[in-house]
């Protein structure tokens, strides 16, 4: 058994901030990392409810069965089990169940059909403007990026290169020629 020293020490969230996920999770925040995350040999069902874990008070499953509908008819279904496409919905309403002010996104379109990315960024969209929910994502497809942020920032290396609103960078050659190939 670990010390809680080195509990800390192993986990990145201490390590950098002093705080555990748990911390992080009642401060608001949630996030859908690369690869879902989702818990394969749980059903969807059982991934919903460990969304709502965190929460104080009722989940509001009414709503998040709202924006993804066929989750109550897979209820019962593995998580793994489901296409990636769905995965990736389930994970993005598990998060959306903690009800965090920020949502943070990394490759939410990562191995998805282009079908199937634009629906995902509609709902991500939609709990933006409909739920006053903050979203933060790390996205490299740019142009579906560009056209879904109010605010951008183009990376290189590790560092910021530009930054400013989404729909200028989005209109600016350079932008254009290099991330959008046209």
């Amino acid at each position: 058994m670990l010390s809680a020293a080195a509990e800390r020490s192993s986990d990145p969230w201490n390590a950098s901030t002093g705080h555990g996920q748990k911390s992080v999770a009642r401060s608001g925040i949630a996030h859908v990392p690369e690869g879902r995350g989702i818990f394969s040999e749980l059903t969807v069902w059982e991934n919903l409810r460990m969304g709502a874990y965190m929460r104080r008070g009722r989940p509001d499953f009414k709503t998040v069965l709202d924006y993804f509908p066929w989750l109550d008819a897979r209820r019962n279904q593995q998580a793994g089990t489901l296409s990636g496409g769905e995965q990736q919905m389930l994970a993005l309403a598990r998060a959306f169940l903690q009800r965090p002010r920020l949502l943070m996104l990394d490759e939410p379109s990562l191995g998805l059909a282009p079908l199937i990315t634009r629906e995902v960024f509609r709902v991500v969209g939609d709990l933006n403007q409909k739920e006053g929910l903050s979203v933060l994502v790390v996205e490299q497809n740019a142009a579906i990026a560009l056209s879904s942020a109010h605010r951008a920032y183009v990376l290189e290396t590790g560092s910021i290169a530009l930054s400013g609103d989404a729909a200028d960078l989005k209109a600016n050659d350079a932008i254009r020629s290099a991330y959008l190939g046209y």
